[in-house]
């Protein structure tokens, strides 16, 4: 049985570029040397919602034994110049400045009034 420490010990850190976006959390990553990989979310980016778009730098961990996959691990900062922050897809939604104004509070006990 192997040790959770030499499972580490060999696992080969990289960066990239995320190039497109798949199904299933799934990203097309382009390493500087301008080769191309397939590379899946770690549970927790996942966990903790943090989005990853087209462009972004990310942080990956590959095994040796398989060259055309990784996992990202960490998406890297970038400089304010040139960032392209993804947008939030959870919490309240605001289409309008405008206060929505409601006749009746509860619209349900309009009818039991009596």
């Amino acid at each position: 049985m192997y040790s959770k420490k030499l499972l580490m010990e060999t696992l080969i850190e990289i960066e990239g570029t995320i190039v497109k976006v798949l199904p299933k959390t799934l990203f097309r990553v382009r390493l500087d040397n301008q080769q191309e990989l397939l590379a899946h979310i770690s549970g927790k980016l996942r966990k903790n919602f943090i989005k990853i778009g087209i462009g972004d730098r990310v942080l990956m961990e590959m095994s040796p034994y398989d060259l055309t996959k990784a996992r990202i691990c960490y998406r890297l900062r970038t400089t304010l110049a040139n960032s392209n922050p993804p947008k939030r897809s959870f919490g309240p939604k605001h289409h309008s400045s405008a206060p929505m104004h409601h006749n009746n509070p509860h619209p349900g006990n309009a009818s039991r009034a009596g």
